[in-house]
């Protein structure tokens, strides 16, 4: 018996190549609208809808295929006999292939100027309900809601004759996951519609979609299980759009450090090298190279260094490869890699290199990639905010001090305050020359964070002479501001806010050092 086919979409990629092959096939063809007159156009014998239903299109095309005729053609099971009796007896043809994908509302509700009648035209109804009846009724109905599927569809009907059950399983599946994105989309847009037109940043109802990318060895820990997901459409330049070249399976932990790696490192412009232990820099640098920012940033703190994840902005030559493969290193991260590159690391089977492509253009390399908000999980609840991408100019500093940085100790301090954002709080850096000095990361006390990474720096054999320091937050006394000056640095900068702002200021005045405020605070919890 000749298969059925209906064909109504919106986005028309590949639908006339499928019809071509349909009707080569022998399928009857089925259609509506645009996507009638495409095939009509084409010399593709179609029925239109309105005279398959004997019913007319109406509404402005907001009720075509709401009909018994349509729905009872998706729905009736051929293994039940009521079900074949009753489409005898009213005239229903079996449709056994469907292929529908809807209304652009996503890409509607996203243009600057949308109006709430522009997004309410363009919320589909009876592409939906279609899709929910055949994928429901999956055991005789092929649903299709992506072109992608297309080409895999016609080669088993082309060998088989009909689609196998696995097929068509896995169509339904995609078919659900599609409707729930698409009523998530719709959902968001109109929760977050405020009186007047005006739209909140956070909506009423907060409806997530994400993709499993792969199931993970396990979690933090190993009796935790885990899985990675993405973004359903993820930015050129996040972490997740990224290539394993070689290597063992990235762990969760892994993955999490590396993404702190890969931010890091996309805030410079200069060639950068950026070294993560446990989410925090043990090392970041800037060179005229990759090779030259590598060592940089070892030489910070070797000993952190160890089993690390190392990640560049620039494409990875042999010249670094072949120092950074003196070390143990976990995960290995570039925009791309060198054919030497590569060879370096052949025989290290266990190095996971990842090729993530940074996307031409943009204003800045911060922009690349970048989510807009960030999402924490609390117990039955979920905290949400915009991502903290503030990105500093030089000239947005306020010099508080009677002594004015020079411009050397300016480049130092903006290098400085970049490496402090992505250091857990309470944080302090010491940096000079374009390089991490001392790190002190994640400690109760901004004074004891001080000291510790005063302790990495000397335990590294570096100076802290002349040095410049970032502090994520205020100096709430000027005991802190005491410890750096009293490490050797020569100029500071934090956010200022403190009810005690004068009297670091003062400090920093007495001490002889250089202090500047940003009014911006980087907490990173």
């Amino acid at each position: 018996m000749a298969l059925t086919a209906l064909l109504s979409v919106s986005d028309k990629t590949g639908i006339l190549e499928f019809a071509k092959e349909l009707h080569a096939l022998g399928a009857k063809l089925l259609s509506t609208g645009g996507t009638a007159k495409l095939l009509a156009d084409n010399g593709l014998p179609v029925t239109e809808v309105a005279e398959h239903t004997g019913f007319p299109e109406m509404m402005d095309g907001r009720v075509k295929t709401l009909h018994p005729t349509i729905h009872g053609g998706l729905l009736a099971r051929g293994d039940v006999a009521e079900h074949v009796a009753a489409m005898e007896q009213h005239g229903i043809t079996r449709i056994d292939i469907l292929a529908v994908n809807l209304y652009p509302f996503e890409a509607t509700v996203a243009k600057p100027g949308c109006t709430l009648e522009d997004a309410i035209e363009n919320i589909d109804i009876g592409g939906p309900a279609m899709v929910r009846s055949a994928a429901k009724n999956w055991k005789d109905v092929t649903v299709l809601t992506d072109a992608a599927q297309y080409a895999g569809v016609l080669a088993e009907l082309k060998t088989n004759g009909k689609t196998s059950d696995t097929t068509r399983f896995a169509c339904s599946v995609a078919a659900f996951n599609r409707i729930a994105q698409y009523d998530a989309a719709i959902s968001n847009y109109l929760s977050a519609l405020q009186a007047g037109g005006a739209k909140a940043e956070y909506p009423a109802q907060m409806n997530s979609t994400f993709v499993k990318v792969q199931d993970l060895r396990y979690g933090e820990n190993s009796h935790q299980s885990a899985a990675l997901y993405r973004d359903l459409f993820p930015a050129p330049g996040s972490l997740v759009t990224g290539k394993q070249l070689q290597g063992k399976e990235l762990s969760y932990n892994n993955i999490a450090d590396a993404d702190a790696a890969w931010e890091c490192v996309k805030a410079f412009d200069a060639p950068a090298c950026v070294i993560i232990k446990h989410a925090n820099p043990c090392g970041v640098a800037v060179g005229a190279n990759p090779a030259e920012a590598y060592s940089k940033a070892f030489k910070t703190d070797p000993t952190s260094a160890f089993g690390g994840i190392i990640a560049f902005n620039r494409e990875l030559d042999g010249v670094a490869a072949q120092l950074v493969a003196k070390q143990f290193v976990e995960v290995l991260m570039a925009p791309s890699f060198s054919a030497e590159a590569l060879e370096v690391f052949k025989s290290k089977v266990n190095v996971r290199l990842l090729q993530i492509a940074l996307p031409a253009g943009g204003s800045r390399p911060w922009d690349q990639g970048r989510n807009a908000q960030d999402v924490k999980r609390v117990g039955s609840g979920l905290l949400v905010q915009t991502a903290d991408n503030h990105f500093l100019k030089r000239e947005d500093l306020k010099v508080v001090t009677t002594l004015q940085p020079t411009a050397q100790q300016l480049d130092d301090l903006m290098f400085a305050w970049t490496v402090a954002q992505y250091v857990k709080s309470n944080a302090i850096v010491f940096c000079g020359g374009g390089m991490t000095l001392g790190v002190g990361a994640g400690q109760m006390s901004r004074v004891d964070s001080t000291k510790i990474a005063a302790i990495k720096a000397a335990n590294a054999g570096l100076a802290l002479q002349g040095s410049a320091v970032a502090s994520d937050a205020f100096f709430p006394f000027r005991d802190g501001l005491d410890v750096v000056a009293d490490a050797g640095a020569s100029c500071v900068i934090q956010p200022g806010g403190s009810v005690r702002d004068e009297e670091v200021i003062a400090a920093a005045n007495e001490r002889g050092i250089a202090m500047v405020f940003t009014g911006v605070r980087h907490f990173r919890h």
